[in-house]
């Protein structure tokens, strides 16, 4: 966090003074022009350096969620979560009585 913003308000340093080198004449400078070049290539080679960081995170990241998937998350905790009892033994009689449910009845709220 703290590298950002110094590299913010040094761009705004480097970008106020392109008017001010200007009005001063020291864009025919070259100790100027060698600053301004010398910067350019920090803060490239900087940019570079954080896109490599991100993409090795992402890369671990990416690598850990294909070793543990989230929706294998997601059913280690229902699981941890919940009780689960073994179904009753189904018997004729209760059989017959999920058929009875299961056969539409007529509404009676006419």
């Amino acid at each position: 966090m703290f590298m950002r913003r110094v590299n913010g308000w040094l761009t705004i340093f480097w970008v106020a003074m392109i008017p001010i080198a200007y009005e001063a004449g020291w864009l025919t400078s070259v100790t100027f022009v060698s600053a301004l070049s010398l910067w350019a290539l920090v803060s490239g080679h900087w940019s570079a350096w954080q896109a490599a960081r991100v993409e090795v995170t992402q890369r671990q990241e990416e690598k850990a969620e294909a070793e543990h998937p989230v929706e294998q998350r997601v059913v280690e905790k229902i699981i941890e979560r919940t009780e689960v009892d073994p179904a009753p033994k189904k018997t004729e009689a209760t059989t017959e009585r999920s058929e009875e449910d299961a056969t539409p009845q007529e509404d009676d709220r006419n």
